[in-house]
């Protein structure tokens, strides 16, 4: 189910667009609330939908989607109005532009979403820096929204990646990749690709990169994000780096590329989780 809140989408749609222009990931932060509409009937709005979905006007009445009418000075038809003003300058991001056939939520240690979005930077940064990439790292802080089932619009997938983080790929030994998944396994996991670690008690139990055990005399090509590389998220990736390129592309671009590709080729967003990360019980 979609979440919207009739009094706070105006300002939410601006707060986005300043977001995803503007923020830095340690600047901003999201709660997601759910309403329920049972007053007004109010939905999300996609750009052919207004009127269902947000109701008209008529004469001096507002009529909502439910059916129940209110005076055009009451607080519901206030709102309703700054909702519906909004809309022209909403179109572009509430154009549907994929197609997702199930939900798939943040979960932790790792999920369909956060697999999906790893994917992605990865697959982007090889191309970009013409080189392989091994292992994947970034941060669940970075995926604000989940991923709806159904149609999907501009709009979900800029509130869902909405920080102005760009990629970047680094080079590591082994040894320093170890020492990093170890810092996560004592604390929080992040999104993590091309691996599969298994931890108990704070401790890493197995760690292997590309289906091989992690050769800690080898060097690696790590795909990540600028935010990552010098603090962000507790994380310090650029620190003892062999080599660090960074590409002036945004992680929305990069999704987004992968999105609208996919969806010309008639291809849905699907992901899933595959036991990349798991933690033992005690």
């Amino acid at each position: 189910m979609r979440k919207i809140c009739l009094f706070a989408a105006a300002f939410a749609a601006a707060f986005m667009t300043a977001a995803y222009q503007d923020a830095a990931a340690q600047e901003y932060s999201w709660e997601s609330v759910l309403m329920d509409g049972s007053r007004t009937g109010c939905t999300a709005t996609r750009r052919d939908n207004v009127a269902e979905a947000l109701g008209r006007f008529r004469g001096c009445r507002y009529i909502a989607p439910s059916g129940e009418v209110f005076r055009r000075n009451s607080p519901a038809a206030k709102a309703a109005r700054i909702v519906m003003d909004a809309q022209p300058e909403m179109a572009r991001v509430k154009e549907v532009i994929a197609y997702s056939p199930e939900a798939m939520e943040v979960t932790y240690p790792e999920g369909p979403l956060s697999n999906w979005f790893i994917g992605i930077i990865m697959d982007k940064t090889a191309a970009l820096a013409g080189k392989k990439v091994d292992i994947g790292v970034g941060n669940f802080g970075g995926i604000r929204v989940n991923m709806p089932k159904g149609d999907v619009m501009l709009d979900d997938m800029i509130s869902m990646f909405p920080f102005k983080n760009q990629l970047a790929y680094v080079e590591h030994k082994g040894s320093t990749i170890r020492r990093i998944i170890e810092k996560m396994a004592a604390s929080r996991f992040q999104v993590l690709g091309g691996v599969r670690v298994v931890a108990r008690d704070g401790k890493v139990v197995s760690l292997e990169i590309g289906g091989e055990p992690l050769d800690d005399d080898k060097v690696y090509g790590m795909a990540t994000i600028s935010f990552l590389l010098n603090g962000g998220d507790g994380l310090m990736l650029g620190c003892d780096a062999l080599e660090i390129e960074k590409f002036d592309v945004d992680i929305i671009d990069a999704v987004l590329e992968r999105v609208y590709a996919d969806a010309a080729a008639g291809r849905p967003i699907v992901s899933q989780a595959d036991g990349r990360v798991v933690i033992l019980d005690f």
